[in-house]
Order: C-alpha cells, then sequence, then structure tokens
C-alpha cells in the first residue's frame, strides 16, 4: 500500500503563487510517476501535471503548462506542484496521485492523496 500526503494548499490572491508538496510513503516501489490532479464539485477531475520520479520527465497539461510547473525528488518520493500567477478559475481540490506510468487520465494511477484545498481570490 502507499499513503500520499498532500501540504501547501491554502487561499492567496489572483496572481499569487502556491507551492503543493506530495510525499509517498509505504510501498512506493511502484510508484515511479506522480500526478497533480484537480476537482471542483460538480466537475470531473482535471488532470494538471505528472511526473516521472525514475527519468525527470515531465508532461503537463496545456491549460497550466505555462503557469505550474511540476517537479520532482525521488530519493524523498516527493513531487512539487509550484503555482504561479493563480486566478480564480484555479480554485479546487488539488490531488496528488501515483502509480506505474506518467499519464493523463486519473484511470492510470493507483493511489490517491486525500486532496488539498486552493482557494484563489478576485
Amino acid at each position: 500500500q502507499v499513503h500520499l500526503v498532500e501540504s501547501g494548499g491554502g487561499l492567496v490572491h489572483a496572481g499569487g503563487s502556491l507551492r503543493l508538496s506530495c510525499t509517498a510513503s509505504g510501498r512506493t516501489s511502484s510508484s515511479v510517476a506522480m500526478g497533480w490532479f484537480r476537482q471542483v464539485p460538480g466537475e470531473e477531475r482535471e488532470f494538471v501535471a505528472a511526473i516521472s520520479l525514475v527519468n525527470g520527465g515531465t508532461y503537463s497539461s496545456h491549460s497550466v503548462q505555462d503557469r505550474f510547473t511540476i517537479s520532482g525528488d525521488n530519493a524523498k518520493n516527493t513531487a512539487f506542484l509550484q503555482m504561479n500567477s493563480l486566478t480564480p478559475e484555479d480554485t479546487a481540490t488539488y490531488y496528488c496521485a501515483s502509480g506505474p506510468v506518467v499519464a493523463g487520465v486519473p484511470d492510470k494511477y493507483e493511489h490517491w492523496g486525500q486532496g488539498t484545498q486552493v482557494t484563489v481570490s478576485s
């Protein structure tokens, strides 16, 4: 079993920045990819970005790739999401996920964190 813990969410004004962290523990040998998704009530979970902790390769949604940057620390089984120039439309619960491959769809990930709330005020 893999346990994921997110941190770094909060309330920020439009134009501000936040940095989310996600650390995996437990049987992490199969969790070579870590991804970030976000979800607002009543909508589907949306892919944000993903990274391979093995080779550092990244994959980001076109909607955020100019503002958000994903990075990782393989030794610490941790992924980060640096979010800049935030807008109210970025308000959502952000979920960390881990799995065997970097992918942009939720069903490719095996383990999920509880989520961290990001609220951007106008």
